[in-house]
């Protein structure tokens, strides 16, 4: 009983085997498909390339150079000193300049009208027994003509100098910085020694 069993169970476990061996073969016979790969649609963008026309570069043309005019340069006017007012006597027509002042009568040079004391009077008219002229008899005064201090040329307002441009009636502070004595620019020996006289070596008249 005992080797039937035995030979029993034997022969149960060869029929286990040869059926997982059977499994075994079968799948091995089974093919795998390959998996197609996945074919990625590229989507081809065909660009429409517009054809400009380049427009042909124009010649240059030949450049006109403008004209310059000529710029003019005015002199600007320069103000009158601060109390440098001239004041000329109504009645006998004596002049008062600040420039000058009166060193005689104690009064120094550039010292203005309006600093006179009270109690000046024209020295012109003091002397010549015309009375005590004081400051109320006195009008403010501007010089009209000048004079070379190198040759005694004399510039007058009214008269002007149209010969050189100057216009009558043109004011002496109205004239050019480069303006020069026109006497002194034809004398060869003022012009080698001392140069052109400028509005600086002209001094007022006090007629």
């Amino acid at each position: 009983m005992a080797k039937t069993r035995k030979t029993g169970m034997k022969g149960g476990v060869k029929k286990a085997a040869k059926t997982v061996a059977a499994k075994r073969k079968t799948a091995a016979r089974v093919t795998k498909k390959p998996v197609a790969a996945k074919k990625t649609l590229v989507k081809k963008t065909t660009a429409k390339t517009v054809a400009v026309k380049k427009k042909p570069a124009e010649k240059p043309g030949k450049m006109v150079a403008a004209k310059k005019t000529p710029v003019v340069k005015k002199s600007a006017k320069k103000p009158a000193a601060k109390g440098m007012t001239r004041y000329r006597c109504t009645l006998c027509g004596y002049i008062y300049s600040p420039l000058i002042g009166e060193p005689h009568n104690g009064i120094p040079r550039n010292t203005p009208f309006e600093d006179l004391p009270d109690t000046y009077v024209c020295p012109v008219c003091g002397q010549q027994g015309k009375g005590k002229i004081g400051k109320w008899g006195f009008e403010e005064w501007r010089p009209t003509r000048y004079i070379c201090s190198m040759c005694n040329y004399v510039y007058d307002e009214k008269r002007g100098e149209p010969h050189r441009g100057i216009k009558p009636g043109t004011k002496f502070e109205d004239l050019p910085d480069d303006y020069a004595c026109p006497v002194c620019a034809l004398d060869p020996k003022i012009s080698v020694q001392f140069g052109k006289v400028r509005k600086n070596g002209f001094e007022a008249l006090m007629i």
